[in-house]
Parts: structure tokens; sequence; C-alpha cells
């Protein structure tokens, strides 16, 4: 544990508290921070506060403003004190995380009632704050990276279109065979030695290989469903994430048991002008494949930046070793994952696609979340001593992107962000970003050629917990109920 006094008294009285500002290191991470505002400064901050009250208070007897200022002081005690204890708590705060040897990655956590001004003597007050940890730069110049290559070919583009127009197909109820690539509406009950763990009523999901949820992983769904009619019962395995909370169930092997409601096969629709007016407003098909294609090619950007960024944070991070306590990691993972899907949506991902990587994460949350520490305080450390910051035009190019993706104006957009508290990811990602480019410019870069993964493409995923565990409300999702063209307008192809 280690101890550190400042006191800041460089700065024009009227512009800066006299602070004597102490704090201890009680584990990594995290400062237990005192506060002491001597008792001349007290008095400043209270004579201010009377001085504007005066010339207006309402004293019974005395016309507005008229009163002695003892008296306008002996009845208006509680609220001036209470006011000033408020004004120096948030002028001493501001000026503490300006002027402290760290850098705090959360809201100071304080009681705020529990404090109190006191009528004679200093002010003293104190609170804990998660800061970042510390460790040297590591050397970011010079480094060889090897960036894949997507090519978008015009087999791509088809196999987009024909996912599009997927959603925009068909479906007719049959008693025949189910088979890849039909609709399934299912219920299903979660076993474990017998006991039921969870379940879930009449969800509509696509026939492929895999199926996954929030926190387990049906790998023989295909096998197991493929042939099955309305109305028939089929049974599988479910594997338990290796990282749920619960530790006693990691690793374990559920019994599922699917009950087939209805199966529906598909029909896709013709290309025709009503089509390609509810896809966007698209004059014509070659308008909409320009647009599958711009799709694509941002998605394959976006899977590039991906793959640089990890190698560059993974050169940087072997020179940088710092202790992440394990309640920062528990914290920040709900606020990762939120980061991670604006990503997603920026860069034009569709919804199965999102619900694909938050099941992945769910099942990988505190290992994802470390790393993601990691490599955000490495990356911000360097952004600092860049001078790297995100503009407003930035801002204003990030919530275009993600507008036109969830076909929403961008104000709406700006004020859910804002009011969510989001707005403060949308700036890492953009901060983040542009080191990420400063490092690139300066390594010895090897593009290499690969092929699009098509992981994704033989597997469905659904929010539900096998366990039975609450889901995370947190989590934004693609499109939004209340969205414009949340049934008519197409997801962008994947």
């Amino acid at each position: 544990m280690s101890t550190s006094e400042i006191t800041d008294t460089s700065a024009p009285e009227e512009q800066q508290l006299k602070l004597n500002v102490t704090y201890q290191s009680p584990q990594a991470c995290l400062r237990e921070v005192v506060v002491t505002v001597p008792q001349d400064e007290v008095r400043r901050y209270l004579k201010k506060a009377y001085d504007e009250l005066v010339p207006e208070a309402q004293v019974p007897g005395f016309r507005p403003g008229r009163a002695p200022r003892k008296l306008v002081e002996k009845q208006f005690k509680d609220r001036v004190q209470e006011q000033v204890k408020g004004s120096l708590v948030m002028d001493s705060l501001a000026q503490v995380t300006e002027s402290q040897p760290f850098s705090a990655i959360s809201e100071p956590n304080f009681d705020f009632n529990a404090v109190e001004l006191p009528n004679e003597g200093d002010f003293v007050f104190q609170f804990s704050v998660e800061v970042r940890p510390e460790f040297e730069t590591p050397q970011w110049k010079g480094l060889d990276i090897v960036r894949p290559v997507e090519e978008t070919t015009e087999a791509d583009i088809d196999d987009a279109i024909e996912r599009v127009l997927a959603r925009y197909s068909t479906t007719e109820p049959t008693d025949e065979a189910a088979v890849k690539g039909d609709k399934l509406t299912v219920s299903a009950v979660f076993r474990l030695d017998g006991k039921v763990l969870s379940q879930f009523d009449e969800e509509r999901v696509t026939l492929t290989d895999r199926l996954t949820f929030s926190d387990g992983v049906c790998d023989n769904f295909g096998e197991a469903v493929t042939g099955v009619v309305e109305g028939e019962t089929r049974t599988a395995k479910v594997q338990v994430s290796s990282t749920c909370d619960d530790e006693s169930l990691r690793g374990k092997e559920l019994d599922v048991e699917f009950q087939v409601i209805e199966v529906l096969h598909t029909a896709q629709p013709e290309m025709t002008p009503a089509l390609l007016e509810d896809l966007g407003d698209f004059q014509s098909v070659e308008e909409f494949r320009g647009f599958v294609r711009e799709s694509l090619q941002r998605q394959g950007g976006y899977r590039q930046q991906q793959a640089v960024r990890s190698a560059v944070v993974d050169l940087l991070a072997r020179n940088a070793a710092f202790e992440l306590p394990t309640d920062l990691v528990r914290r920040q993972t709900a606020r990762e994952l939120q980061r991670k899907v604006l990503e997603l949506r920026r860069n034009g991902f569709p919804d199965d696609e999102i619900r694909r990587f938050v099941n992945v994460s769910r099942q990988n949350a505190q290992a994802s979340t470390e790393m993601a520490l990691r490599e955000h305080f490495i990356l911000e450390q360097i952004a600092e001593e860049l001078k790297i910051e995100a503009e407003a035009a930035d801002y204003d190019q990030e919530l275009e992107l993600i507008a036109r993706q969830s076909d929403e104006p961008v104000r709406r957009v700006r004020a859910r962000l804002e009011k969510s508290g989001q707005m403060d990811a949308i700036r890492n990602q953009i901060v983040e970003r542009k080191v990420i480019e400063a490092v690139v410019a300066e390594a010895k870069v090897t593009d290499k050629p690969v092929e699009r993964d098509r992981a994704g493409d033989s597997e469905f995923a659904i929010y539900h917990s096998v366990l039975g565990t609450k889901e995370t409300d947190s989590i934004p999702q693609a499109m939004h109920d209340d969205a414009p063209g949340t049934d008519s307008k197409t997801e962008t192809p994947r």
C-alpha cells in the first residue's frame, strides 16, 4: 500500500481551491482519496454564497434584500451550508481528477449525504475511485504486422443478397420433414440429471448445424432436428460454457428436449421494383448490389481492423504487464459488450450476426473483458502521449453510420446513446481506432489475402440462458422496436 500527499496551491485563488489531497492504493486500479479543504476556503465559499443571497433574501418584516446580514445568515444557514457543501465537493473533485498522478476510469464512489460541512475547522471528505493501471508505455514504433485482405467477389454479393431475400421470403406451414434452412417454431426444456434448469416457449429458429445460447451451445442441433415434422419432439445435448457464473456447472452436458410446434418452408421473392423499394428505396438491382458490395466491404474492413488491432495489442501487451482486479473486470463486462455491439452495428453487421457475437462473448465474458481492458488501457495511454482525441466530426461520422444501419434519424440515435451513457463508448472507439492507425503508419505491414469468415453461416443464435440465469438487459440490440423500418426494411447483409 502506498501513500502520496499533494497540495495544489499553484493557481489563483479565484480559480482554484487550495486543497490538501492524500491517497492510498489498497489494491491495483483503486485509490482511496482524502480531500481536506482548509477553513479559509470554506469561509470564502460561504461568504460568496451569502453575498449573492443577501440582496435578494426575503425575511418576514423586511423588504426583499433589506434584512440585516446576520439575520439572513441565521435564517438561511442550513440551505446555504448544503449549497456550499455541494459546490466544494464538486469543485474539489474536478480539481483532484485534473491534478493527481492517476487517471480515473469511473465516477468517484462516496456517500454525499454522509459528508458534513463543519461550523469550524477544515472540511474533510473521502472517496474511492477506480483508476487506470500504471505501466510504462511499450515501444510501438516499427512493429511487424500482417494485415489480412479480403476480396469481395460477385459470388459473395450473390450469397449476401440470397440471405437478404430469405428475410423477405414467404413461409408456409408444412407437414413435410424439415430440411436445412427451414424455419422452425420450437419450445425447449433444458435438464441436468432429470432436473429442469430452464425452458422457453415458441421461439422461431432457423434449422442450421448449431444452435447457440447465452451460456451454452447445441453442437448437434442440425443432426438432431433435420427430418423432424410438426408436433414431433427431438432430444439433443447442450454444452454449458466453461466460463458461466456457476463454477459447478461449467462444461456440464445438459439434455435438451425440442418440441417442434411448426415447420415452415420458405420461398424467396423475386427482385421486383416493389421489393427494391421496401429494401431501401433502391431504383434498380444494380444500385442494390452496389449497396450490398459496400456493406460487405465495410464488414471486411472491420474484420481487417480487428485483426490488425489484435496483432498490434498482442505485441504491445507482451511488454506491458499489469494487474487487473477481478472486481474491476466483472463490473466492466457489460460495458465492454455494449461497446463491441456498437462497433458491429456501425460496420453493418445484421441482427443474427450480432446475436452470435453476444452469445459467444457472454460465454467468455471474463477472459474477453480482461483482454479488452488491457487493450484499452494500453491504447489510451498512447493516445494521451500522442494527444489523440475524438473530434466533433468524428462523433458525427460514427452516429451517421449507426443511424444508417438502424434506419433512424441521427438525432434520435444521438439522444438514445446520450441517455443510455454510451457516448463514452463511441469516444473510446474513435480514439482507439486513431491510435491503431498511428501505430500501423509506423509499422512494417505485410498484406496477406484471406477468404471471408463464413463460420457463422452454419449456426443460429438466440438469447436464452440454459441455466436459467436472468438475461442482462443492458445489451444494445441491432435494431429497435420503435425504429422505423424494423419490420419493412432490410438489415444489412452479412
